[in-house]
């Protein structure tokens, strides 16, 4: 199995110096989304007390030519702090934090999709928007083989895997369990994990968050994993169609729901939001993975528990719709609807925004609006 030379070194030598007291000195890893939308990047300062708010941190910087982000005539980029999670890595009293991306010219980042987000919640917050996220992702060795697979061959077939347990069932526990306690650890919001229909496949679901929170809680979520299989020497990949052939591609199902929607009778609004959704599939497709659609078009298939990308469709208890109404919902008449068309590598913040914006906010057409 194909790791990192750095996962061979010696952790009990650097549990050593970890061990090591930091005085009242504080260190912040001020971590961000690079150009590619799906990338991220981290680099750490030292701070001379333990920030309580976002209020306390300071602006930073960054070379914007070396993460894709600018040229280098005019590379610096400002790093605007957003959210403040604890460190699971270095422990307390040392913080993870989430920042935007500005230009030089203090303008967002063309990746920043977080201020448009915030812009679009704000005008919404009497309704309470809700959303849990379903992060499907396959770990892979550093050769870009899955892992546990044979290396010159394919284990057996779907179906003993989804939800498995046992050696020749799971593949790679050990991450999922670090993973979730380090979620825990840090603040995180999320909610379960369990092995998926691929073998080394897995999800995590994060939620219920209002807000911008959803955005926020799943990007630390997914830096958490990325360094936790940092360390286990292997790489978790977002791609939503890691294996091409008859296995299972990787989504990042959206559960959405508001005031309204989760009161007696909150299915009518349910199925008056997918009446709109309905019209406006092609802008969704668009905002649903960081490729503007191509990424999907590799997994949304008609197969393997997804729908067409071509089509729109709904459906109670349909895991081969665009959107799942869950059957309790349909007996209660009340609750929350799942749009099972993002991919595993989408920005929430765009995913998230983009429901607001036709469900609540009856936006129309290709384009979204400027506000």
């Amino acid at each position: 199995m194909a790791t990192s030379a750095s996962a061979s070194l010696s952790k009990a030598v650097k549990q050593q110096y970890m061990e090591l007291p930091q005085g009242d000195k504080v260190q912040a890893m001020y971590v961000w989304i690079d150009g590619t939308g799906e990338g991220l990047r981290c680099k750490t300062r030292t701070l001379d007390a333990e920030p309580k708010s976002i209020e306390d941190l300071p602006e930073w910087n960054f070379d914007g030519s070396s993460t894709y982000q600018s040229e280098g005539s005019n590379s610096d980029m400002y790093l605007m702090p957003s959210a403040m999670f604890r460190d699971p890595f270095r422990k307390d009293p040392n913080k993870l934090v989430l920042c935007e991306v500005m230009k030089y010219n203090r303008k967002p980042a063309e990746t920043n999709l977080r201020v448009t987000c915030k812009k679009v919640m704000d005008m919404v917050t009497d309704q309470h928007p809700w959303f849990g996220m379903e992060q499907e992702y396959t770990i892979l060795g550093t050769d870009g083989h899955p892992f546990g697979w044979p290396s010159n061959g394919f284990p057996g077939p779907q179906g003993p895997y989804y939800c498995g347990v046992g050696a020749d069932k799971a593949y790679g526990r050990d991450i999922v369990e670090a993973h979730y306690r380090a979620c825990l650890y840090a603040g995180v919001n999320i909610c379960g994990t369990n092995a998926e229909v691929m073998p080394a496949q897995w999800e995590f679901q994060v939620g219920p968050c209002e807000g911008i929170d959803m955005g926020d809680h799943l990007w630390v979520a997914r830096f958490i994993l990325h360094r936790v299989c940092e360390d286990f020497g292997v790489v978790a990949s977002f791609d939503p169609k890691p294996i091409p052939g008859n296995w299972n591609g990787a989504g990042c199902h959206t559960n959405f729901s508001t005031k309204e929607m989760r009161e007696d009778g909150g299915l009518k609004a349910i199925e008056d939001s997918i009446e709109k959704l309905g019209k406006r599939h092609r802008y969704h497709i668009r905002a649903y993975d960081p490729k503007g659609g191509l990424d999907n078009a590799r997994r949304l298939t008609g197969h393997h528990e997804t729908s067409s990308i071509h089509e729109f469709s709904a459906g109670v208890a349909n895991r081969g719709a665009s959107i799942r109404i869950p059957r309790s919902v349909g007996q209660e008449k009340k609750g929350y609807f799942e749009d099972r068309r993002p991919s595993a590598n989408c920005d929430p913040y765009g995913v998230t925004q983009a429901l607001i914006r036709t469900c609540l906010l009856n936006e129309e057409g290709d384009e979204p609006t400027d506000y």
